[in-house]
């Protein structure tokens, strides 16, 4: 790797312990900094709205992104399709702080993703388990969240997805320096990404909780299983209260360990946003099964 993912990887190193909310416009993205959010994600309609509207969902207007860059002074990502490369090169030309390559926007490419070596801004990529975790690291991914499964409020699919990697990276851990190049194969990951997890016992870049967060209770909880840090979706802005909700999410991060301060910032939030049962939706239309 050369020094410009090292840098792009010290850079997503910055962003531990923080939160990270989706805003679609200018009072959201300010809502979301005063909250301390160490960072907004800005797209034109929240997943839960994607969801619901359904169609082809494709990268924001670039306007749209501009205004929120000039409201606020926190790192701004925006996403683009899965193997977009072009709607990469555009965010790149605005000065993106980071591009998610997103399963929640419609995919553009049935079999590849981006090659990310190609561009100097850092990309964040969704992943179910290690296996999809080292494929991005391997196209040049410096930050990993787990795909969960988005604007749905429901947490389930974070957590399963999360407690897989964990299983998979201490089976990993635990086998003999001479089973490591058959896990590899089983895996379809490059070798030497595979043995630094067996040298360092986590990945090699940071990894944040992503999809149907919608509590203080669920972030935390995310936190206490590993992530470094947590994005924040639809059940902000979705909510009764959402410069309350976003707040107390971002002390419950800060906090995550401690179940007084939990208690604290968990009172009186107003009307939570309505959710959706991961399992009332057709695998088909479950936006974490999209990639590869």
């Amino acid at each position: 790797m050369n020094d410009r993912y090292v840098l792009n990887k010290h850079l997503a190193q910055m962003l531990k312990g923080g939160v990270i909310m989706d805003v679609t416009n200018t009072d959201e993205a300010k809502i979301a900094q005063e909250a301390g959010a160490c960072a907004v994600m800005a797209l034109e309609r929240v997943p839960a709205d994607i969801r619901a509207h359904g169609g082809v969902a494709r990268a924001s207007d670039p306007q749209m992104i501009k205004d929120i860059q000039h409201a606020v002074s926190i790192p701004v990502m925006a996403k683009v399709r899965i193997g977009h490369f072009v709607e990469a090169q555009i965010l790149e030309a605005l000065s993106i702080d980071y591009i998610d390559e997103s399963e929640v926007l419609t995919p553009a490419d049935p079999e590849l993703h981006i090659d990310k070596t190609l561009f100097q801004v850092p990309f964040v990529c969704g992943a179910k388990n290690l296996g999809e975790a080292l494929r991005r690291i391997s196209e040049g991914a410096s930050m990993i969240r787990t795909k969960g499964e988005p604007g749905t409020g429901d947490v389930i699919e974070a957590v399963r997805h999360m407690r897989l990697m964990n299983a998979e990276i201490r089976r990993i851990k635990s086998l003999n320096k001479d089973e490591l190049y058959h896990a590899a194969k089983e895996l379809m990951v490059p070798l030497d990404l595979l043995t630094t997890i067996h040298e360092h016992g986590r990945l090699p870049v940071v990894n944040f909780a992503a999809g149907g967060i919608a509590t203080p209770a669920d972030a935390a909880m995310m936190m206490q299983l590993g992530c470094d840090g947590v994005f924040v979706g639809s059940g902000i802005f979705k909510s009764g209260d959402p410069r309350k909700r976003a707040s107390a999410i971002v002390k419950a991060v800060t906090y995550y360990q401690d179940p007084k301060i939990l208690a604290e910032v968990s009172e009186n939030l107003g009307e939570a946003m309505v959710g959706i049962h991961v399992y009332d939706i057709n695998q088909k239309d479950r936006m974490s099964e999209r990639g590869y």
